[in-house]
């Protein structure tokens, strides 16, 4: 699968002749995963215009619409109307010990809204793409596929990755792998095999980052968790 990598000129303006080489090269070679999480991981640090960390969370603008879904049961000839919506997570309110910290989790909150939505696309067109591979007949199929898939996705997140701060870019990787269920460096590894996943491991390590990265719920990233929860039931 074919995914693109768009943030790398916006890293500095001398990286551009990177920009550039990995244009024309890589995006024609580069697995799909394995293009987006090389693109979240060396998304460019540019400023936010308003501070993440100086916007106060807003509780009714949620990032997902909760779903309430109106229906009726049948129970021994007799109807029975029913309401159904998303888990409702109750959390205690977060406190704070300075205004730092409260700005870190203004900050956690902008960014999980932000990239949440696309770890989740990421996902659902790893599965559809796999699915609809193994409907094709043969591998020049699937290659002229797995092109047509290259360019829709160039198209459409490539401007998205290059609005990413490099923070986002991190958290994203995480993300992937809490809907994935993989690291970044697995499903590189799984794509593209292992001396390409070293490559690109290298890579995100000369930018600070790590594609062996993993996402742990109940440990470092409890708190990413419960945003994340939150998000997700359209509580945040």
């Amino acid at each position: 699968m074919f995914w693109i990598v768009g943030a790398l000129h916006y890293l500095c303006s001398e990286k551009k002749k990177i920009e550039r080489m990995w244009s024309m090269s890589v995006l024609t070679r580069m697995g799909c995963v394995a293009a987006l999480l090389a693109a979240s991981m060396t998304a460019g640090a540019q400023a936010v215009r308003v501070s993440p960390e100086d916007r106060e969370v807003d509780m009714d603008n949620p990032t997902f619409v909760p779903m309430v879904k109106i229906g009726k049961a049948m129970y021994e000839g007799d109807s029975i109307p029913y309401v159904q919506t998303n888990n409702v997570y109750v959390f205690p309110e977060p406190e704070f010990k300075n205004a730092k910290q409260k700005q870190a989790y203004n900050r956690l909150v902008f960014n999980v809204k932000k990239v949440l939505p696309i770890a989740k696309e990421a996902n659902q067109i790893i599965i559809e793409t796999y699915e609809y591979l193994q409907t094709l007949p043969d591998k020049k199929a699937k290659d002229v596929h797995m092109k047509l898939v290259e360019k829709d996705i160039k198209a459409r997140y490539g401007p998205r990755m290059k609005k990413l701060t490099y923070q986002q870019g991190k958290l994203l990787i995480k993300l992937i792998y809490r809907e994935c269920n993989s690291s970044a460096y697995t499903t590189i590894k799984a794509f593209l095999g292992p001396v390409r996943a070293g490559f690109w491991q290298a890579f995100a390590w000369a930018f600070g980052a790590s594609l062996t990265k993993q996402y742990d719920p109940n440990g470092v990233d409890r708190l990413t968790e419960r945003v994340v929860l939150q998000v997700e039931a359209g509580q945040l």
